[in-house]
């Protein structure tokens, strides 16, 4: 039985009945809509001062009738179920404006969320006959483009529009333009929103971790990382963040329609989301929502392989998902798989909040044994009385890289983001049978999750047994004084400003030499041993001042600097593979 949705409170029967005989008019396809049913539309919506909407399908069939109220209209429930790439739903939507307005932010959104074929309003003269009318359909998705194009507004009787032939053009240009990425290699396609809160003016001070195009960049790689496939970005800049969606309610439609049109199926954000705020846009989209914290540590457990990285991965994700666990909602429920769910943790996504209590007490545990346990490997090197010298940085620094040239080893290093996240370690024999132990560590990032630092602070402890630093810089990376300011923090936030550092600027051979003296002054500035030391990780031959920087800084007139070192070494075998400098 046909029914009338909507507003239909205080309508006489006689004006519902007048309502209901619409659903015995048909369209011919090619037709937005008759010249009869428009006047009899326009009529009725006079009438009762309010508007009056149909959905019709390609056949000319009319499948829903309501009603809104003078200013606007409120679709029946049909669903948001997308149907095939380059296809729309096979429905029209037509409505009348009283005031012969265009058509409205609202009108526009609904074509775009609902997929419809198109969306028309009919302007109503004060004598309730048809006056303008408005039309709008869907564009394929260019970067940079509107998702929907308005036609220019023409008389109601004066419109030769072919509806159907231009539904079928435009689906023939979707199917060629759609995003080829949806094909089948089974990676979650994302959409990237990044904003930029800033409550002071510009050049006020920041977050110090650069930029909106570095934090996009940034963003990107953790995408590329993760095995995720990113289809766009949105980027906003705000005053303050909104309490309830961060981004505003307005731009969150804007959000949705682009993630509508590229087919996207998850929602990334940078900065990371309150519980509050990732529950409430998982609602209003409908879509799998991941903000920059849940995206690292995603990469944290595809990328542990010892039982202890393991155990603080699995830490640090039950840690950060205990206060979304309090209500049962699309954010989290949509997680049992795919980006955002994978790792040891994931199986306690839906455990309530006292046993996810009850395994992190567990965890804690275990990785306190672990800790132990290297407490007991680090004495035993302490009787050996060995210098140990940490290799820190930014992620995808070079790091690892640095440690192979030096020691001639075959650690992990990949051109992505946290390729190292177990620590490494290997002995260095310099000449005069010195040796040193080197430990490679894992990388950070501007605005470290403080779960995840929290959890990995059994491994990042092994740095407070460091008697020198080496800070690893990407001297190509045009935002590389940002990521030495982020380290900077870091290691104040760990305790570790005061202990004796070497910059090492890496990455020296892609630069001009104007760009190598600047980029060393920078570090020279930051350097609290000696001046910055330029180096190619990649090259064994640049590494001499470096490896002479090091014999300086831990040994001086041929003894140990004892004021500089402490008696205790990193946790790793006694038996670590050992290189000699020539």
């Amino acid at each position: 039985m046909n029914t009338i949705s909507g507003n239909v409170v205080g309508l006489k029967p006689s004006q519902l009945h007048a309502l209901e005989r619409v659903y015995r008019r048909r369209l011919r396809p090619s037709e937005i809509v008759s010249g009869e049913l428009g006047g009899y539309l326009t009529e009725l919506s006079r009438e009762i001062e309010r508007q009056v909407g149909i959905l019709a399908n390609r056949r000319g069939d009319i499948e829903h009738v309501f009603v809104g109220d003078a200013s606007r209209i409120t679709l029946p429930a049909i669903g948001r179920i997308r149907a095939g790439r380059g296809r729309f739903r096979g429905l029209r939507l037509v409505h009348t404006h009283l005031r012969n307005e265009p058509l409205s932010r609202d009108d526009l959104v609904d074509l775009a969320l609902l997929r419809l074929d198109l969306v028309a309003a009919i302007g109503v003269t004060t004598d309730g006959r048809p006056a303008d009318l408005h039309v709008a359909h869907l564009l394929p998705p260019i970067e940079g483009g509107q998702p929907w194009r308005v036609l220019p507004p023409e008389p109601f009787h004066r419109s030769e529009l072919d509806s159907a032939a231009m539904i079928e053009a435009l689906e023939e240009e979707f199917e060629r333009v759609a995003p080829s990425a949806v094909a089948t290699d089974g990676r979650d396609r994302a959409l990237l929103v990044v904003v930029d809160v800033r409550r002071k003016p510009a050049g006020g001070g920041g977050s110090g971790g650069g930029g909106g195009g570095s934090k996009v960049d940034e963003l990107r790689e953790l995408c590329k990382t993760a095995g995720v496939r990113v289809m766009g970005v949105i980027e906003q800049r705000r005053p303050e963040a909104d309490p309830k969606y961060l981004i505003g309610r307005g731009k969150l439609e804007d959000v949705l329609v682009r993630a509508m049109q590229l087919d996207a199926n998850v929602l990334i954000f940078d900065p990371d989301l309150s519980p509050g705020q990732a529950h409430a846009i998982a609602d209003f989209t409908d879509l799998r929502v991941i903000d920059r914290t849940m995206l690292i540590l995603d990469i944290f457990a595809q990328r542990a392989k010892s039982r202890d990285g393991k155990l603080q991965v699995e830490l640090a994700q039950l840690r950060y998902r205990l206060p979304r666990l309090h209500e049962k909602n699309t954010m989290m429920s949509r997680l049992t798989g795919g980006i955002g769910g994978r790792g040891p943790g994931e199986t306690k996504l839906e455990e309530n909040r006292r046993r996810a209590r009850e395994r992190i007490t567990r965890l804690e545990r275990e990785i306190e044994r672990f800790s132990q346990q290297r407490a007991g490997r680090r004495a035993a090197r302490t009787r050996r009385r060995m210098p140990i010298v940490a290799i820190v940085g930014y992620t995808h620094a070079g790091k690892s890289t640095l440690l192979n040239t030096l020691t001639d080893s075959e650690v992990l290093a990949e051109d992505r983001l946290f390729a190292t996240l177990d620590p490494t370690t290997r002995r260095l024999r310099f000449p005069r049978e010195r040796e040193i132990i080197i430990a490679d560590t894992v990388g950070f990032i501007r605005d470290l999750p403080r779960d995840l630092a929290q959890a990995f602070r059994a491994t990042l402890e092994e740095l407070d047994e460091a008697d020198l630093l080496l800070h690893v810089v990407d001297a190509a990376d045009p935002d590389h004084q940002a990521q030495m300011a982020a380290v900077d923090r870091i290691l104040g936030d760990l305790g570790l400003a005061e202990t004796p550092r070497l910059v090492v600027m890496n990455k020296i051979d892609l630069l001009s030499p104007e760009e190598r003296e600047v980029a060393l002054r920078t570090g020279s500035d930051a350097g609290v041993q000696s001046g910055a030391i330029a180096v190619s990780a990649r090259d064994r031959n640049s590494t001499g001042p470096l490896l002479a920087a090091l014999e300086l800084a831990l040994w001086k007139e041929g003894r140990l600097a004892r004021d500089q070192l402490t008696t205790s070494a990193l946790a790793a075998p006694v038996d670590v593979p050992t290189s000699s400098v020539a």
